[in-house]
């Protein structure tokens, strides 16, 4: 027996045959080898001496080819007759069998991705409300996990050739550049309620903000930023958050090292890990019960058991830690833990009457 060493080598060929052609296309370069191989060895055994394997090859050859130049070396015996007759048969047979496989392959295809364009489209015209994400790299990856993880509706716009196999699991997908009008028209940006920009170009994600603005105007926009200096420009087009990963790395390496408990539970918090605690963000609408009264008033502690860490006026100053003569005006986000039931029913206080 070969050494294991020895062993692997040999099965390297086979291993790597298997791994770069797929089994269809296998199947279509198998099925002439064998027909070639067949006749090869075929007309020697039928016709005996002379005839020798290179005769079979050329005699196979010519016949599958349709060439016919003639009988060699000798004079075929019946029983090589009939053998040339089921060996040109045959080699019809698999070349119609290998035509028809790869035009089928070719019509399904374009067929499937003509249909799942059309149904795509069809999907994207109905569209409200959904998030549109720009970008399909490793952060663009995790931002679509998390919002499938949160049932939200969005839309993938990428320049991938379709954009990132992986994003078909996620739903909607387009491909085309995200600076373009015409590809965000065609992702619903009139109807998105946010765009969330993760190109690795922070020129990218500038232009992709603007043109978004321009678009649609009350469109929430959170756009990724490398350099410190592309914060104060993407906010001066309308970004209304900019994230940068390595600034927010490195706050939450230092947490982790400084405040790890705080910093599991609030993490926990955000993803909802706790089943019977949550923080959500409420807007409170102008007329509603909480517009215009104090968090003392509203009585949302005592009564409904949702305690507010944090309130964003309109005017953008944030309140860290409120106490109750916070008064709680129109247009105003509040920051509120609570059980999913109890947030439900204050979501209910803060919309519009």
């Amino acid at each position: 027996m070969p050494p294991r060493g020895l062993r692997h080598l040999l099965r390297l060929p086979n291993r790597l045959y298997r791994r770069l052609l797929p089994r269809r296309l296998r199947r279509l370069v198998l099925l002439p080898l064998a027909i070639a191989a067949t006749g090869t060895v075929a007309y020697p055994v039928i016709e005996g001496p002379p005839w020798t394997l290179f005769d079979g090859l050329y005699m196979t050859v010519i016949t599958l080819t349709t060439v016919g130049y003639g009988e060699i070396p000798t004079p075929l015996s019946r029983g090589g007759r009939v053998f040339t007759m089921a060996l040109a048969l045959g080699g019809i047979f698999v070349l119609f069998y290998i035509a028809t496989d790869v035009i089928r392959s070719m019509l399904t295809g374009e067929l499937r991705e003509l249909l799942g364009r059309e149904r795509m489209s069809d999907r994207l015209k109905h569209l409200r409300g959904h998030l549109i994400v720009c970008g399909y790299g490793r952060m663009g990856r995790i931002v679509c996990d998390e919002l499938e993880r949160l049932g939200q509706a969005f839309v993938v716009v990428d320049t991938g050739t379709p954009p990132a196999e992986e994003a078909y699991r996620h739903g909607l997908r387009l491909q085309g550049n995200a600076t373009d009008d015409e590809v965000l028209r065609r992702a619903g940006i009139e109807h998105a309620r946010a765009l969330i920009t993760v190109v690795g170009s922070d020129a990218e994600n500038l232009y992709i903000a603007l043109s978004a603005r321009l678009l649609n105007p009350t469109l929430v926009l959170v756009a990724r930023a490398e350099d410190e200096g592309a914060e104060a420009k993407l906010k001066r087009v309308g970004v209304n958050r900019v994230v940068s990963p390595y600034l927010t790395g490195g706050h939450r390496a230092v947490q982790a090292v400084l405040k790890p408990t705080v910093l599991q539970v609030l993490d926990a918090a955000a993803r909802g890990a706790f089943s019977d605690l949550q923080a959500v963000e409420l807007r409170v609408a102008a007329g509603s019960r909480l517009a215009g009264v104090t968090l003392h008033q509203s009585r949302l502690a005592p009564d409904y058991e949702v305690t507010v860490v944090g309130v964003l006026r309109p005017n953008g100053d944030a309140v860290n830690a409120p106490t109750g003569d916070t008064v709680i005006e129109p247009g105003a986000v509040l920051v509120a833990f609570g059980t999913r039931e109890a947030l439900d029913r204050v979501a209910g206080l803060a919309a519009a009457p």
